[in-house]
This record gives C-alpha cells, sequence and structure tokens, in this order.
C-alpha cells in the first residue's frame, strides 16, 4: 500500500477576498516554531494517533510515495524549514518519492529558494496563478501581478523543477470573456505540466462570497462575471486545454500525459494519506479526522504531547458508497457499477436513468461518466445522486 502525506501550512501574506479557507495573516517569528512542531508531529505520530484513537496500525508496510506542502503559502517558510520537515518524513516513513509539491505563490519564488527546494527533493510546484489580468488580481487581493508568473516560471525550471502546475480562477471581479480567453492563452504559452480551472465559491466563508449574497457593492462584487458566462468560461478552457493537448481527468483538473497529480489522485480515489499541521485531514481508510485550525493551539498542543484531533469520524458503509459516488464522478473516467456494492447499485438505477434521458450523464455498459457538456453543472447531478 502507499500513504500520500500532506503538510498544511496556513500562513498568508494578505487574505484575498474570495479566499475560504482556515488560513491566517501572522508574524514571521511564528513559521519556525510552527514548522518545528509539525516536525515533532511527524515524529510522534504512531504514539499521538494512537492515544486519540486514530491512525494506521501497520504503518511499517505502507510506502510514502507523494508528499505535498499546501495552504497557506507553504513557500513563505525558509527552505530549512521544508528540508527539515523532508528530512523527518524520511526519517519516520518508508519513502519512495514519486512526486513532492510545493503550493508556491509567484511573487514569492526566488532563485535562492528554488535552487533548496530542488536540492531538498521538491519536484513539483503549483501556483496560485488565478489570473494574467493585473486588474482582476488587484481586485481580488492577490500580492502578485502578471509578471510575477512569467519571472517564476523563468526560475523554477532553470532550477531543475520541471513538473509545474497553474491555476485559474473562473469568475472574478472584472473578469471578461476577453481576459479569459487571454489568460488560457497565456497560460497555455507558458506549458505548465499541469492545469487546475477552479471556479469561484459563492459562500459565507469568504468576504467576497457574503458580499456577493448580501448584494453588497464590496470587493468589486458587482464585477462578478454572472453563472452564465462562468460556464462559458469554463467551456471554452475545456476546448483550448483540449486543442493543446492537455487530458482532462478530473473536473477541475488537465495534465499532459503522465503528469496527472499523484497526490490529489489519492483523494479521489479513497486512497489513504495522514495530513499533518494545523488544520490537515487524514485517512486511514476507515476513520477520517482533523487537527484544530489555530496553529497557535495546533502548535502548543503538540509541543504538551497532545495531538490536537477533532472531527474524529467512523466511514459508514453508506458513507463510503456516496464518496465513490461523488468523487468517482469528478474523474472523467466516471464510476463502474459492477464494482459497486449490488444492492447499493440498485439503488441508483432510476435516478441514473432520469439523468441520463436529461443528458446529464452517460453510461456505457456499468461504466457511467458525467456528461462532457455539463461538467459546469455537475452539482446538479452530485445532489439528485446522492439525495
Amino acid at each position: 500500500m502507499t500513504l500520500g502525506i500532506y503538510i498544511q501550512v496556513p500562513f498568508c501574506q494578505t487574505k484575498c477576498t474570495y479566499c475560504n479557507f482556515h488560513t491566517g495573516v501572522v508574524s514571521s517569528e511564528k513559521y519556525a516554531p510552527y514548522a518545528q512542531a509539525v516536525q515533532r508531529e511527524i515524529a510522534n505520530h504512531r504514539d499521538l494517533q494512537e492515544a486519540v484513537g486514530v491512525g494506521f496500525r501497520t504503518n511499517e508496510t505502507e510506502v510514502v510515495d507523494t508528499v505535498y506542502f499546501g495552504g497557506g503559502t507553504p513557500s513563505l517558510l525558509e527552505p530549512a524549514h521544508l528540508q527539515n520537515i523532508l528530512n523527518e518524513i524520511r526519517a519516520s516513513f518508508s519513502c519512495e518519492w514519486r512526486e513532492v509539491t510545493l503550493e508556491a505563490d509567484p511573487e514569492t519564488v526566488t532563485a535562492e529558494k528554488a535552487n533548496a527546494w530542488a536540492a531538498a527533493g521538491i519536484n513539483r510546484v503549483s501556483s496560485g496563478v488565478q489570473s494574467f489580468s493585473d486588474l482582476e488580481l488587484k481586485s481580488s487581493g492577490r500580492m502578485h501581478r502578471r509578471e510575477d508568473v512569467y519571472r517564476a516560471a523563468s526560475i523554477l525550471r532553470p532550477a531543475g523543477i520541471k513538473n509545474l502546475s497553474f491555476d485559474l480562477i473562473v469568475g472574478l471581479p472584472h473578469q471578461t470573456p476577453e481576459s479569459w480567453r487571454n489568460s488560457l492563452d497565456e497560460l497555455i504559452g507558458l506549458s505548465p505540466e499541469h492545469v487546475s480551472i477552479y471556479m469561484l465559491e459563492v459562500d459565507e466563508g469568504s468576504r467576497l462570497g457574503r458580499e456577493l449574497l448580501s448584494l453588497g457593492n464590496r470587493y468589486s462584487a458587482p464585477a462578478v462575471p454572472s453563472d452564465e458566462q462562468m460556464a462559458d468560461c469554463y467551456d471554452l478552457a475545456r476546448d483550448l486545454l483540449a486543442n493543446a493537448g492537455y487530458e482532462h481527468y478530473e473536473i477541475s483538473n488537465w495534465a499532459k500525459p503522465g503528469f496527472s497529480s499523484r497526490h490529489n489522485l489519492k483523494y479521489w480515489r479513497r486512497n489513504p494519506y495522514l495530513g499533518f499541521g494545523a488544520g490537515a485531514h487524514s485517512f486511514n481508510g476507515k476513520m477520517r479526522w482533523a487537527n484544530a485550525h489555530d496553529s497557535m493551539q495546533y502548535a502548543a498542543a503538540i509541543q504538551a504531547g497532545k495531538l490536537p484531533a477533532e472531527q474524529i469520524e467512523e466511514v459508514s458503509a453508506q458513507q463510503a458508497h456516496e464518496e465513490e459516488i461523488f468523487l468517482g464522478l469528478r474523474q472523467l473516467v466516471g464510476i463502474n457499477l459492477s464494482q459497486m456494492d449490488s444492492s447499493y447499485a440498485r439503488t441508483l438505477g432510476g435516478k441514473l436513468a432520469s439523468l441520463e434521458t436529461a443528458g446529464l450523464i452517460e453510461r456505457e455498459g456499468d461504466i457511467v461518466r458525467l456528461a462532457p457538456k455539463k461538467l459546469s453543472v455537475s452539482n446538479e447531478v452530485f445532489v439528485e445522486l446522492l439525495s
């Protein structure tokens, strides 16, 4: 069995208006103590997890093949902090790393850092580009500008990091069909190995989301494109990326052949993974748990020899089946009904028939997929199947 390890770094230089993550802006003096707490959690993970009734019973037989530093902005940490964390993973697990990813905002990339990242074993960098329009970036609270993306790309590849992933967001304030087409063209011109396209999330978790829900005017809320415009932008991305040789393998993700995210595929395939750091989630195949989100509370607990685990739950058979459907249909290969529990598969029969009639899904024998032209409204399918 292979195991993925996720390291959460919940620090940012500023809070983007659309962000609904549990991240914070803190003094850089907090970075080193936090990194040390993560190292301690990794070193003592078996005892810490056992004390709260979670974890793996046979860790020594599992091989770690992917590591992912996410956030937040992990590239804010000193390279030595990242190196020490990776060294602790090597010391605490059997490792055969195939993919080690660092999320890095473009403005944080320097030649010195990039060389140190590569030397530490990081072979993939994922950048929240979000847009190539400075107006859209500025209105969203992003720190970088268009030129920073080009500068970062010109630094990372010569440093030896050949696997780059760029994110774009559909629906940013002031985004137009023309500016979106330009962002796609510029991204494709830089030829990253992997591309993620995310739709703007509107919920109470972000400042922009709250403003949109209350029909307010702050954070350039009136300049957010309509749902129809966003759907059109998503469909344009599908067409242009396909023409550029990218494989669409998950609703929000495209990759050149051989460059699908090995780590993220573990989540979508319900493979085991361990999360370390404040707010990090873990899954051992039967149970899920998460650490407390507050970074200072997390560090204090680890220092005291305790795991601040919360949201501990055993995954029921019903939940497992629902996850198989939801996560499976997010992948363009779809789900295989014959591989599901027969009684559960039968209960989907009527729902699948109505969705197929509506043109929302496609069936080919036992394989069920979202209809390619309906991916932008996939939530309708998920709600119907899981209701």
